[in-house]
């Protein structure tokens, strides 16, 4: 079985893709959301994702998007990060339109909540299981956790990444538990919301390696 992946997510500083680089990540994400502590300027993109080896996708994380700032950005990206609200229609023409792999987040907090996962075969290329966060707070990004056992035994009907409330010190548990082969953290390798903290970076890559 392939070694587990990982995405750091909300980076931007050098700093943060040069340390998630050397530790072996597979994927770093940008986060395009005014209101999230991520938020990066697009026009800073470029530069950034330029220091990423071909290994190394970048993934863009949008919430609810309109054509206009996805255009800006979709050059520099591998993959576009729906996490919005987002219709399995709305998924689909992104990914006919921009040409590029599409990920949507399903917010979980029960059995339940995975069903959504369905409606996105044939307009999503993975979901990203992500913590359903209080209503009127960010979508994500808030080290909040959902019950990993949810997961178990479940039909998935895409590829998949297991998001929300991981670190260095849970995120083999995470894996033993949910059997996710990409695991997508944030708040996990930060010392402030939205500040990246390279120690805390190479720690969860190392936690990882050995799976």
């Amino acid at each position: 079985m392939a070694r587990v992946q990982a995405k750091i997510c909300g980076v931007s500083t050098p700093e943060a893709i040069d340390t998630a680089v050397a530790g072996g990540a597979s994927h770093v994400g940008f986060v395009f959301f005014p209101k999230s502590p991520r938020n990066l300027d697009p026009d800073r993109l470029a530069a950034l994702a330029a220091r990423l080896p071909d290994r190394v996708k970048a993934v863009g994380v949008f919430v609810n998007p309109d054509d206009a700032l996805l255009a800006r950005t979709v050059p520099h990206l591998s993959a576009i990060q729906l996490h919005g609200s987002e219709a399995p229609e709305r998924a689909a023409a992104i990914r006919a339109r921009f040409d590029r792999e599409v990920w949507k987040a399903v917010s979980v907090r029960t059995r339940a909540d995975l069903d959504a996962a369905r409606a996105f075969t044939g307009a999503a290329d993975r979901i990203v299981y992500d913590a359903r966060t209080p209503e009127g707070t960010l979508p994500g990004g808030m080290g909040l956790r959902f019950d990993w056992r949810l997961l178990e035994g479940f039909a998935h009907p895409l590829p998949w990444a297991l998001s929300g409330g991981l670190d260095a010190d849970n995120v083999v548990e995470a894996v033993g538990i949910t059997g996710a082969r990409l695991v997508d953290v944030s708040s996990g390798v930060e010392g402030a919301p939205g500040v990246k903290d390279v120690t805390k970076i190479t720690a969860f890559l190392k936690a990882i390696s050995i799976l």
